[in-house]
């Protein structure tokens, strides 16, 4: 499950990817027509459970309003020092985007999938390490890079299918579910 990005802030995004792919450090750049804030990641769903991932998802965003988030700022997981993930922050809209992921995970979990283990914390992927040699470059410039990007309006999130494929993940969505007015 996942929210996505206006198309202008995704452009803002591949913009500094851009200027990121100038260091030498070995970086798989995730597609910026695919970045997008996960709620829920699955995994492997058997197809007569779907529904039940549909219904978890409606039962969650339940008593959600529309809100506004905002962007700033980048960082690494698990640290800079030795990032495997390179991702864009939340500015505002962080206390909301929390609530609906807790609840979505809520009701995922009373249809028998599995809690997420860690703490979520609200992000959007735009790189993964491969191999770390290089990545102090890659700190260093993540380090310097400035980046906001306009507040926009949540009105939805998608129920999404990821497939693997050697140029990368594919995105379809199967489901999109409306926020409240």
């Amino acid at each position: 499950m996942a929210i996505e990005l206006p198309a202008e802030i995704k452009d803002q995004i591949a913009a500094v990817q851009q200027e990121l792919k100038k260091t030498p450090a070995q970086v798989s750049w995730v597609k910026s027509g695919n970045i997008h804030v996960t709620l829920k990641f699955l995994g492997e769903v058997e197809e007569s459970k779907i529904t039940k991932v549909f219904s978890a998802a409606q039962a969650g965003c339940k008593g959600i309003k529309k809100f506004r988030i905002g962007l700033k700022g980048l960082g690494g997981f698990p640290n800079l020092k030795r990032p495997r993930v390179i991702w864009v922050g939340t500015a505002s809209g962080e206390k909301e985007l929390m609530e609906l992921q807790s609840k979505v995970e809520q009701e995922l979990e009373k249809n028998d999938f599995p809690r997420e283990e860690r703490k979520f914390t609200p992000h959007f992927t735009i790189g993964r390490i491969k191999i770390p040699k290089g990545v102090e470059k890659l700190s260093e410039a993540v380090e310097k890079t400035e980046f906001a990007a306009p507040e926009f309006e949540v009105k939805e999130i998608i129920v999404m299918q990821s497939q693997l494929n050697p140029a990368g993940a594919v995105y379809t969505p199967l489901k999109k579910i409306a926020l409240e007015s």
